[in-house]
């Protein structure tokens, strides 16, 4: 039964373009006022003309195709890696006491750090932005799979195992189980993630992709380019992350609302 509390979908999604178009209004009038400079921040309208250029010429296909290309190979790179090493680390403490000061000092490696290193060893193609992106899905996945694993009730592991059942059937059927939710948490999290390994990586050194298009913008004072790559950016997130709420809702149907 649905939590009546959130509300409805419709006025979920209601409240959601409300806000939407009221900030888009403020800032558009604020321009307007002489409150805001459009040199520093644009107009609404114009970020919107200029996105629906860049749409219709086919100028932003490219570049959208590309860094969705870096982004998802990360994220599947990041989160197979994560997801596979926290389930061995949390089905084996010693392994994992072992392990955890090397997983905290990579950890605390800022990524922007990184990300100059991976274009030295890999180039200005794809893979350097797939590096950078799998470096920053990976620990979300990890230490959120490591959790989920490690909180599974303890009574029901050993009922499990009362029963007779196997190291592979308690993995399919406890451990895989409770950490779904903690998986599919750190999953939203870490496809924005993937995106923003993507987009800098570009940025920092590439001749296409989204941060390749908001650099070149940056560059000429562009303030219209930067705001159009940025809203182009946020809108695919949003899409993407939709099947994988629907995925979601479908694989943790059992748990209770």
């Amino acid at each position: 039964m649905p939590d009546t509390r959130t509300g409805s979908r419709a006025a979920v999604a209601a409240w959601q373009g409300g806000v939407a178009v009221a900030i888009v209004a403020l800032w558009q009038w604020g321009v307007y006022a002489r409150w805001l400079d459009p040199f520093f921040v644009s107009r609404p309208s114009d970020i919107a003309a200029r996105v629906v250029a860049w749409i219709v010429s086919g100028a932003i296909w490219k570049h959208l195709f590309i860094t969705l290309e870096e982004a998802i190979i990360g994220l599947t790179a990041g989160a197979v890696l994560g997801i596979g090493l926290g389930f061995v680390l949390a089905r084996s403490p010693f392994a994992a006491r072992v392990c955890d000061p090397y997983i905290k000092m990579l950890n605390a490696v800022p990524r922007v750090v990184l990300a100059p290193l991976f274009l030295l060893w890999f180039g200005l193609g794809i893979w350097s932005k797939v590096a950078l992106a799998v470096t920053l899905v990976f620990f979300v996945m990890f230490f959120n799979t490591y959790q989920g694993v490690r909180d599974a009730n303890p009574v029901v592991i050993d009922n499990a195992r009362m029963l007779g059942a196997s190291e592979r059937q308690l993995v399919r059927h406890v451990l895989v189980p409770s950490a779904l939710v903690w998986i599919f948490s750190s999953l939203q999290t870490s496809l924005g993630f993937a995106m923003v390994g993507a987009v800098v990586g570009e940025y920092l050194g590439s001749a296409s992709g989204l941060g390749y298009v908001i650099s070149q913008a940056e560059g000429t004072f562009d303030t219209t380019g930067v705001f159009a790559g940025m809203v182009v950016l946020g809108l695919v997130v949003v899409a993407v992350s939709l099947p994988v709420s629907r995925l979601e809702r479908w694989l943790l149907r059992w748990k209770v609302q």
